[in-house]
């Protein structure tokens, strides 16, 4: 069985905890690490508490396009805080990950204005 460094899986937890919560199937594929291994380690942090739980989506939002993030970060900013929680959890999404969205179509709009201008 091969053995890993304590850097290695402190990579592969960063990676799967938010805000960017990569997928198992993407970290093995760009480290070479088998999935099984990465499962199992992903499963013992959770049950230790260092990896939040979230339920698992077939697609991970980062790998969403610029359409979607933008339609995701407008209906957001209409929610309150009660019904963000659970339209988070709904949609498998972080509001770290939506709070970086909403920061980069406030810049995209500055950067248009100054253009225009």
């Amino acid at each position: 069985m091969r053995r890993y460094s304590e850097a290695v899986k402190a990579d592969v937890k960063r990676r799967i905890s938010p805000p960017m919560r990569q997928s198992v199937a993407r970290i093995s594929e760009e480290l070479g690490i088998h999935g099984v291994t990465l499962y199992n380690w992903r499963k013992d942090w959770r049950l230790q508490g260092q990896v939040e739980v979230v339920p698992d989506s077939q697609e991970d939002p980062e790998d969403w396009g610029p359409a979607g993030k933008l339609t995701e970060a407008l209906v957001t900013a209409a929610l309150n805080m009660t019904k963000l929680g659970g339209y988070f959890r709904q949609h498998s999404l972080y509001s770290e990950q939506v709070d970086y969205w909403h920061q980069a179509v406030q810049e995209s709009n500055a950067q248009t204005l100054m253009t225009m201008a």
